[in-house]
């Protein structure tokens, strides 16, 4: 049993100013909600989020700092800003059980990173939205328990984005990076390095090798010929791990048909085999369309053909005037032959000209109707978003959800018909709406105008 010891303790004299019995300067008693913050709780959030123990959740920790130490980074500046993007109504009102269909860089507040985000950034993302959207600091400040919506969508994009292979399979199909985006082929020949860098730079994310820094870049116009046809070689036998698995239709798990399990999963093998022929097909154009515009590939050609004169030249000096020798006679015999499949290859690549033009303008329309594609995702989001402008609480029926998305469909159509830009206009009108009842009559006065029936809309 421990010893008891009494110290001796004597309170000091009061200030000559107090009075007895006089409690004035007391103040009244009040309250005030205490929310978790500070180093301490951010600590215990990183143990909970990782289930590790206190000696481990601080090695890592140390070890992590003190890497950043190594490098002269200081570590109370940074990632000070990861994270902190604007969030939107739109944003924090998603239905998380649309999942598929949000931006997971988005929700963490990394769209501008996007692919080049670091798994450390995703980290550090997703621990600022924790504990700024967690249900029980929003229940501590609004009263509120069941605000849980976006903090869902916050787990959810850093369950797919923490894990290399689901990551992999949603940056294969990211909406956010703009694989269309192709140079016009109208710059002048000095410019070709400015604005077809940042294209293979795009396109070097899906490289199998990009990892190990083995993508080549495309140089200058200084590259020597070996740099020029390493750098297309690599591109032309390109290796992408690029898949369409995250377009996959969810197979009904709670369904005993096994044929039809069966059924779903091969037609997913098929869009993804033809999603897959389709990317390749449009990497090998773009390819094409870049070595067509290679202004060092003229030069090398410029160059061999000076190369052939010269020697053409040269075999003609100290032959007799009037005098064809054999060797002379070879040679305008190749020379014609040359020209005759000169004259070939022009007419072949006017035929290949002509087959691009018609190339482009199918690309030009595919565009449009993926620009179209996207309008219209959008417009179904706003939709689904305000629970199909249904009362809060309650959940649309089957009969509304259908007539709502039909109607969506039939207007959409009309509106691409007349004038697709229509379609941008109303999406800019309803994102532009603050509230439900706002982007509902949005949606009835078109589809009023188009004589759709804007009452599909109620």
């Amino acid at each position: 049993m421990a010893a008891v010891i009494d110290l001796p303790f004597e309170l000091p004299a009061a200030p000559s100013s107090f009075k007895a019995g006089s409690t004035s300067s007391i103040s009244k008693l009040s309250s005030a909600t205490l929310l978790p913050a500070g180093p301490s709780y951010i600590a215990h959030a990183r143990r909970q989020l990782q289930q590790l123990d206190f000696a481990a959740d601080d090695a890592q920790e140390e070890a992590r700092l003190q890497a950043l130490r190594d490098a002269n980074v200081d570590v109370d500046e940074l990632d000070n800003d990861i994270g902190e993007e604007p969030e939107s109504a739109e944003l924090l009102d998603r239905d998380p059980k649309q999942w598929k269909s949000q931006d997971h860089y988005a929700v963490l507040g990394l769209s501008s990173l996007r692919y080049k985000a670091t798994q450390h950034q995703i980290k550090i993302a997703h621990r600022k939205k924790v504990l700024k959207h967690h249900p029980d600091k929003k229940a501590g400040a609004s009263g509120l328990t069941n605000d849980d919506a976006f903090f869902k969508c916050v787990a959810k994009a850093h369950e797919v984005l923490s894990n290399p292979e689901k990551r992999r399979q949603f940056d294969s199909v990211d909406e956010g990076v703009d694989d269309e985006a192709v140079p016009s082929g109208k710059e002048k020949p000095e410019e070709f390095f400015r604005v077809w860098g940042p294209v293979f730079e795009r396109e070097s994310r899906f490289s199998v090798v990009e990892k190990n820094g083995a993508t080549p870049e495309i140089g200058d116009l200084d590259s020597p010929r070996s740099h020029v046809d390493n750098f297309y070689d690599f591109w032309y036998n390109f290796d992408s791990f690029r898949s369409f698995e995250y377009l996959d239709k969810e197979v009904n798990e709670g369904s005993d048909d096994r044929a039809d399990k069966r059924y779903t999963e091969k037609k997913n093998r098929n869009e993804r085999a033809q999603r897959k022929k389709e990317d390749n097909a449009r990497l090998r154009n773009l390819v094409d369309r870049a070595l067509s515009l290679d202004p060092r590939i003229k030069k090398f050609k410029a160059e061999e053909k000076a190369a052939r004169e010269a020697k053409k030249n040269k075999g003609k000096q100290g032959a007799a005037p009037n005098a064809k020798s054999p060797q002379q006679l070879a040679e305008e015999k190749k020379a014609k032959e040359a020209e005759e499949k000169k004259a070939a290859e022009e007419a072949k690549k006017a035929e290949e000209a002509d087959k691009a033009g018609r190339a482009d303008a199918k690309k030009a329309k595919e565009a449009a109707k993926k620009a179209m594609k996207k309008e219209k995702k959008k417009l179904s989001d706003a939709i689904t978003s305000n629970n199909y402008f249904q009362p809060a609480g309650t959940n649309p029926s089957a009969q509304v959800i259908e007539k709502q998305l039909t109607a969506l469909d039939a207007l959409v159509t009309k509106l691409g018909e007349e004038d697709p830009t229509l379609i941008g206009k109303l999406r800019e009108e309803v994102e532009s709406a603050g509230s439900a009842e706002a982007k509902k009559a949005a949606f009835k006065k078109m589809a009023d105008a188009k004589s759709i029936g804007g009452d599909a809309f109620d």
